[in-house]
């Protein structure tokens, strides 16, 4: 299954595109899933038709769902009070009633990064796409998994679970009773999970569609966009320029906006595969207007990977250098901290934990230099570590 994950600016008009690109796919046979965490029902007014909590029909070959937050939400807290029955019995603690509660900030995100791991998990469907939020919000939610990830680990460290036979003598001597085994066996389930998210994010066929409006602010939002995704080294499919206004006569007030945005096409033509969607005179509503955008169905076919590349220049310089590609960043907006075998890279306002190759980590951080839109590395074998030549 290939995946197509689609953002951009606020108000660029990604949800047309989303639901666009999935009614092209569908007519030509792809069995398509449309999938979006937006509260209101914007996928399904560009659609015309409703969509909700579970997957429906919304056009031959072609099935949309908008996953309900609120009701995963309780659903995942009823579980939790079930599982940690013991200790907030210790702590004289009272549950809430399914009634009371209502969705915290972050219930969307994480019902759709669940919808979108259920949906590849269930190979019903050839073709995924995401309609996800605003572009700085999006790069934040596909960070997410790896993130929490990573803190379980630090939390709950696979190893030191062995220490859960140890538990009844512990308890015996604190005098209190200590966590049961559903509290690790919930954290492992929720590592599984987050795993199975995080490989669709960096499976091969999955890729970014990128939507802006043609003019100033497009291009400045789609430089911080760009910066993002290489951070997180995702590839780029393709860019859909939304709401491109017709050739005008020269005495037309539309030509002077018109000429804006063909300097903006001409601009991005020359970084992205471009797509111009016609400006309509109005929302786009059902699948003839969405047809009309002539928005391929993509995805194209696969790109390489994004990469970041270890050099060996051990013979020539004594270091190895790693380079890691940036459109985009600034010297001023990056930060770099080496943190045992991990990387903390930041640039633009973009953060990444990454971890370092296996022959990096038997080195010192040598230095580093910003050059051309690509972050080098340089690390210096450590003697304690490298190994020797016989």
């Amino acid at each position: 299954m290939r995946t197509l994950l689609i953002t951009g600016p606020g108000g660029s008009g990604r949800t047309t595109v989303a639901a666009a690109t999935a009614i092209a796919a569908a007519r030509e046979g792809t069995r398509t899933l449309v999938l979006s965490g937006d509260r209101t029902d914007t996928l399904g007014a560009a659609l015309g038709v409703p969509t909700g909590a579970r997957p429906g029909p919304a056009a031959p070959d072609l099935t949309a769902w908008r996953p309900d937050a609120a009701a995963g939400f309780r659903a995942d807290l009823a579980a939790f009070q079930d599982r940690a029955a013991s200790v907030l019995d210790l702590l004289g603690a009272s549950r809430l009633d399914a009634e009371e509660v209502t969705p915290l900030p972050g219930a969307e995100e994480l019902a759709l990064l669940r919808a979108l791991r259920d949906a590849a998990l269930s190979e019903r469907f050839e073709l995924l796409v995401v309609d996800l939020p605003p572009a700085r919000q999006a790069l934040a939610l596909l960070a997410l998994p790896a993130e929490l990830r990573r803190y379980l680990r630090r939390l709950l460290p696979p190893e030191r679970q062995a220490a859960r036979a140890l538990r009844p003598v512990l308890g015996r001597l604190a005098g209190v009773p200590m966590p049961a085994d559903r509290f690790y066996e919930t954290a492992a389930r929720w590592d599984v999970e987050l795993a199975a998210v995080e490989a669709v994010v960096a499976d091969p066929g999955t890729a970014v569609r990128l939507v802006a409006e043609p003019g100033p602010a497009g291009t400045d939002a789609l430089r911080d966009t760009a910066l993002g995704l290489a951070v997180r080294a995702l590839p780029v499919e393709s860019l859909v320029a939304s709401r491109v206004l017709p050739d005008a006569p020269a005495d037309s007030w539309l030509t002077g906006p018109a000429a804006q945005q063909r300097k903006a096409l001409e601009e991005w033509g020359q970084t992205y595969t471009v797509h111009p969607a016609a400006h309509l005179g109005r929302d786009p509503r059902g699948p003839d207007d969405l047809a009309a955008l002539a928005v391929p169905a993509g995805p194209a076919p696969l790109a390489a990977p994004v990469e970041w590349p270890v050099e060996d220049r051990l013979a020539e310089d004594g270091v190895l250098v790693w380079h890691i590609p940036l459109p985009g960043a600034r010297r001023d907006g990056l930060d770099l901290v080496r943190r045992g075998d991990e990387l903390v890279l930041t640039a633009g306002g973009f953060r990444r934990i990454v971890g370092l190759p296996s022959a990096l980590r038997r080195c010192t951080v040598a230095g580093a230099a910003l050059r051309e839109g690509e972050l080098r590395i340089r690390f210096a074998p450590d003697p304690a570590l490298w190994p020797r030549d016989r």
